[in-house]
């Protein structure tokens, strides 16, 4: 037992000093999401827009990225566009909660319930015990009808 017991404080001592070795500033990557959140928390579309459109060139494989830009674009409605942005997330990402749940209310708005619905069937397949992004785009859905 005594054995046991080392190798657990071992363990412990390890884990604590690895979390406490990550004390590294936010990288640049990090910073511009954040930017980016900022403004979409302000509901200033434009400049989400304008930091996260230079952000995906960087960094094209950020489904993240590519989902808040589609957001932003659908808040502006420019709906063609935020629906490519939509679909490179999902390229990237094809569970991507987010990317469905925002691609389905692009398709509500645009009057297009059936793609909207699709985009519903395969949250409903990502979470099969429900997810927020699923009861979202159901209501979103509902409302409509």
């Amino acid at each position: 037992m005594p054995i046991f017991r080392h190798m657990l404080a071992a363990s412990l001592f390890v884990s604590t000093f690895a979390f406490a070795a990550d004390n590294s500033p936010p990288s640049p990557k990090d910073t511009e999401l954040e930017k980016a959140k900022t403004a979409i928390t302000r509901k200033d579309w434009a400049a989400a827009q304008a930091v996260l459109e230079p952000y995906t060139l960087s960094n094209p494989r950020s489904a993240d990225g590519f989902n808040l830009l589609g957001y932003s674009l659908r808040n502006q409605k420019k709906y063609d566009d935020s629906l490519v942005a939509y679909k490179q997330a999902l390229t990237l990402d094809p569970k991507h909660r987010g990317a469905h749940e925002y691609i389905g209310m692009a398709y509500v708005q645009m009057g297009q319930l059936d793609k909207a619905k699709e985009h519903l069937a395969s949250l409903d397949k990502i979470c099969p015990f429900s997810c927020e992004e699923y009861r979202d785009l159901k209501k979103a859905i509902a409302e409509v009808k």
